[in-house]
């Protein structure tokens, strides 16, 4: 897809030293610049998972004028973290993929646009959790009608804020 200068298409491990060095850390380094030092600490995401990402064909890159500048992860549910939410609910059980590791390297605007307005062409339901102190998302998920829905806990057993939105067919 080409919108607005942005290509995406699925990740190969070609770029797994790319996403690991120049958009993981980058992303690091902005989290924890604007508050966020806790969420994706010592080094993750890890080789071996977005290796695992790219052999799955869950990982996507995004590129601007040839250049890979963000990456996400589309992931079809069910997930099993999701199977439990605390003060609240999901909106719907109806079939849903999970947006995961939504991260640029900061050179340029638009990308989580870009990776979103992907996302929403590919299901009608998603859903995307994130660390609480992760305003910058917060803030992105707010802007393109995400509502919240409670507290969901990741693997290493840490809660996240957990969101979706629902397009109407």
């Amino acid at each position: 897809m080409r919108k607005n200068n942005f290509t995406i298409r699925l990740a190969v491990l070609a770029d797994l030293d790319s996403l690991l060095l120049s958009i993981f850390e980058r992303a690091r380094l902005f989290m924890a610049s604007v508050g966020n030092p806790h969420q994706w600490v010592q080094g993750y995401p890890g080789r071996s998972l977005m290796e695992a990402e790219i052999l799955s064909s869950h990982c996507y890159v995004c590129l601007y004028e040839s250049r890979i500048v963000g990456t996400f992860c589309f992931i079809p549910g069910p997930n099993p973290c999701y199977s439990v939410i605390e003060g609240g609910a999901w909106f719907s059980d109806a079939p849903y993929h999970v947006l995961h590791r939504l991260a640029s390297d900061g050179s340029v605007r638009g990308i989580a646009d870009a990776c979103l307005e992907w996302c929403f062409q590919h299901t009608a339901n998603l859903r995307v959790d994130t660390h609480q102190d992760n305003k910058v998302l917060q803030h992105i998920l707010a802007k393109h009608g995400f509502l919240y829905c409670g507290i969901i806990y990741v693997a290493n057993g840490t809660p996240r804020l957990a969101y979706q939105k629902v397009i109407s067919q």
